[in-house]
Parts: structure tokens; sequence; C-alpha cells
């Protein structure tokens, strides 16, 4: 293959990740981040452009110096409560800036791109397995603006040629197998590191937003995806997407649903803390299981996880809290 992969966001949880696992396969990678919620450090494989898709002389600058064969957009603001205060921040981000970039590509006749979607796109689940079939009914800014650039990337297939794989992940979790890297935000939103955050005494409890669903335990089941394993598909799409295969959308999730008390109970194992719970009033539009069906992806993309264990993904995400956690 002739060209580098171009990691935009790659200073964040997942692009961090992808940007190691190209470089270990023998891709160049140069990365772009406005480090707003990523970090300078985590950009430790590929070359870091500081910059914003704002800035469309710098992407121009960026395709014109460099021979860039894909691009993979991680770049999303990503928190669904900041989405609902701050709805304009969320189109312009994930949805202006994301068509700059696609027309960037264009300009520079790059014509492969793996997007980052997500679960959100579907809204409330009519079924607890969801397929690509599913209806798509956002319910927050978030989810609408990641299904707009899904149909802005048909669009773009069908009018200029530019191809694109979808990659919509449920709960990503877990770090880094080998504790270079891993997971942090500020704030911090997701269980799994919420619940080691309890475990090494930085925060005082971890919350059950309700235990009265119609799940074995009374509450929600999740379905958790390994970091390693996303970035794995992501690699898979990109092999496809370079072999010409054409566009196409796939779920990426195990399969098996995880509970909040299964996830705190595993996390006490596997760190021998007491992790202390309680238990809060539910969550407006929580449902009460959320799961991935992920055959399409197994059988296109012949994608296998390989971390599906719940302790194996909190045993990593746990060396990374105890390896990083106090230095933030």
């Amino acid at each position: 293959m002739k060209g580098s992969i171009l990691v935009v966001g790659g200073a964040g949880y997942i692009g961090s990740h992808m940007a190691k696992m190209l470089v270990q396969n023998g891709h160049e990678v140069i990365v772009i981040d406005n480090l707003s919620t990523g970090f300078r450090d985590a950009a430790r494989y590929g070359r870091l452009m500081e910059g914003d898709l704002a800035d469309q002389t710098l992407l121009d600058r960026i395709f014109t110096e460099n021979s860039i064969a894909a691009v993979m957009h991680f770049a999303a603001l990503s928190q669904v409560g900041e989405s609902m205060r701050e709805p304009a921040r969320y189109y312009r981000n994930n949805v202006a800036n994301t068509q700059n970039l696609l027309n960037a590509m264009l300009r520079h006749r790059v014509n492969h791109f793996i997007f980052s979607s997500t679960a959100a796109i579907f809204g409330e689940p009519d079924t607890p397995l969801i397929d690509e079939q599913h209806p798509q009914r956002p319910i927050n800014p978030y989810g609408r603006g990641k299904r707009m650039v899904e149909e802005m990337l048909g669009d773009y297939d069908r009018g200029y040629g530019l191809r694109s794989v979808c990659l919509r992940y449920f709960n990503a979790a877990g770090a880094d197998p080998e504790g270079e890297l891993g997971e942090r935000h500020d704030p911090e939103s997701h269980l799994i590191p919420l619940v080691l955050q309890a475990a090494s005494d930085r925060r005082d409890h971890i919350a059950v937003y309700g235990d009265d669903y119609p799940t074995p335990d009374g509450t929600c089941i999740r379905d958790y995806v390994h970091v390693w394993d996303l970035c794995s598909a992501h690699l898979l799409a990109l092999e496809h997407l370079l072999a010409d295969g054409d566009s196409n959308a796939f779920n990426l999730g195990n399969g098996t649903g995880f509970s909040v008390q299964e996830v705190i109970d595993a996390a006490r194992r596997v760190t021998g803390r007491p992790i202390r719970a309680r238990t809060q009033e539910r969550r407006p539009g929580d449902p009460a299981v959320l799961v991935a069906n992920s055959e399409k992806a197994r059988q296109i993309l012949g994608w296998q996880p390989g971390f599906e264990g719940l302790e194996t993904i909190i045993g990593h995400a746990w060396e990374w809290e105890r390896k990083k956690g106090r230095s933030w």
C-alpha cells in the first residue's frame, strides 16, 4: 500500500490505540488532533499535527505535503448530556467539521474513509439485540449528528465515489493490553473507569442508576467491547476498502451483555477492593438492555473479538488505572 493513514482524533482514547495498531502492522501514520479532549502524550505513534478540522488551510497542507491512502475519523465530541446542552457545538464539530474533512479528501482525491460511529444512532431499542437493520431514531444531538454523517457518506459515495465504512460500537472499554495506553476523559462518564476510580479511592463510590429494571439483577445490561478489538475491526475495515470493497456499515460488540452489578462484582474480584456502590434513581432514557448483534462484521470483515471476557477487559483497564490514574 502506498501512502499514510491519517488518524483524525489520534490523541484520544480509541484513536491513540488505533494509531499504535496501525504502526505495529506496518502502516505509516499521521495524527491530527486539536487536543481539546485528547492528550499529547497519547499520540506517541505516528506524527502528530496539532490542529482542527475547521482549519481547511491546514487540511489542504496535510493532504498536499503527504501521500494519504485513507482517513480514519475519531474526532467527535461524544458526551450525550453535553450534546443536549450544547447542540450547536456538537453539530459544528461532529457534522460540519466532518464535511470539511470529506471535502478536503475530495480535493486531493483520497477515496477511503473509516468512520467511528455509534449505537446512539438507533435511539430507544425495539429489541435487546440490535443489528444493522434496526430502525434509526436517535434521541439526542450526538446520535443525530452521527446519523447525519452516515447519510452524508452515502451521498458522497453515490455522488463522488468516496467509499467508507461506518463502525457503530456500543461501549468501548479496557486499555492497551501492553499497558501503554488507556482511557481518560475529563469528566469521566464511562462505567468501567468510574468503577475503577472507586476501587483506587479516586472517588468515594460508584452510582448505580436504578436497580429495578426487568433484568436478572435489576440493573441495566450493556455490551462492552475491548478497545483493542474495536481497533482490529477498524483495521479489517481499512483492508476491506483498500481491496476495493464497497461502502458498508457494521455494528460492533461482544454480543453478550453484562449488567452494571456484574461489572461492579467483576471489578471487585479483579482489584481485590470492596468498591462502594450507591443506588440512585433511574436516569431518563436508559433502556434495560442494549446489546449489539455483530454477526455481519464477523461474516464480511472476518472480525473476531479476542478479549471478550469481562474480567480481562477490566483487568487491562485496572492496570492502566494503577499505572496512570493518580498522576492526572
